[in-house]
């Protein structure tokens, strides 16, 4: 992906290094484990809520690798990047105007709206405050523990969780919500799969426009995002974690589906084709 030198988001707020006193101190081992089970039908508030100590807060001034420095700027450039997109795509496409999220950068624990949360998450989006969490660590995690290197693997992910940024400024994150606790878990999970697809979708979107946009895309990107796809699939997942699959507890889709969803986006270039809500097949 073509990044170095491009302009960055304003909106990405600089956190590493200021750990909140609550919340737990994690390994990479923990974050797969966590990861791993958040995918396997736990709720991600409640994941989050539950987050244990992690320590003092830190009133030192964080120093920055090099290679941390990169990622800084890559991330700031994948977020403007999203910002141009949908904030075309929302008056053309939707007949409206988009509110861009903040994306906060942390290491160990950060504090969000809806609870404490450790990098062992992974990236997440919370409704509660409209921002997007990253911990840099994860992108290490991506390519080493699940096989997805690459800087448009690590796109891909950043556009996924603006992808349920999208989902909540046009309420399908409230429709969903609404049913939590008064449908059987199995139903939820179902639910969130579809929610889960759609954000996928909308991150092929993103990629769809931001090429046409801004001629992003270096050979072999689409190619990373659709590994990365396939490497956090449930099925492939549950089947790394415990050796067999049970669908009932899906929450984020197979990897086909995964796979398929964002290159239907990429394809496409419209968020009217990613209704998985109604979709004869997932």
């Amino acid at each position: 992906m073509k990044y170095q030198g491009r302009e960055q988001s304003k909106h990405v707020k600089d956190q590493r290094g200021k750990r909140p006193g609550t919340g737990m101190a994690v390994g990479g081992g923990a974050i797969i484990v966590l990861i791993i089970a958040l995918l396997m039908g736990q709720d991600p508030t409640q994941l989050l809520q539950q987050m244990g100590d992690t320590g003092q807060t830190s009133d030192e001034p964080y120093i920055s690798s090099e290679k941390e420095d990169q990622l800084m700027e890559f991330v700031g450039v994948v977020l403007k990047d999203n910002e141009d997109v949908w904030n075309e795509l929302f008056p053309e496409q939707l007949g409206r105007n988009y509110v861009e999220p903040d994306l906060v950068v942390f290491t160990g624990g950060v504090q969000s709206a809806c609870g404490m949360a450790s990098s062992a998450t992974g990236p997440f989006y919370c409704p509660g405050d409209d921002n997007v969490y990253l911990d840099l660590g994860f992108f290490d995690e991506l390519s080493s523990r699940f096989g997805a290197p690459g800087d448009f693997a690590m796109a891909y992910v950043i556009a996924h969780e603006v992808g349920h940024h999208v989902q909540d400024l046009l309420g399908i994150t409230a429709q969903v919500d609404q049913y939590r606790g008064k449908v059987s878990e199995k139903e939820y999970n179902a639910l969130s799969v579809k929610l889960e697809l759609q954000a996928d979708f909308l991150a092929g979107v993103w990629a769809h426009h931001a090429q046409a946009m801004k001629n992003i895309l270096d050979p072999g990107d689409i190619d990373e995002a659709l590994r990365a796809a396939n490497a956090i699939g449930d099925d492939r997942l549950q089947k790394q974690a415990q050796g067999y699959v049970v669908p009932d507890a899906f929450t984020h889709g197979t990897s086909e589906q995964r796979m398929r969803w964002f290159k239907k986006g990429y394809t496409t270039g419209l968020v009217s084709e990613g209704d998985t809500f109604n979709a004869r097949v997932l």
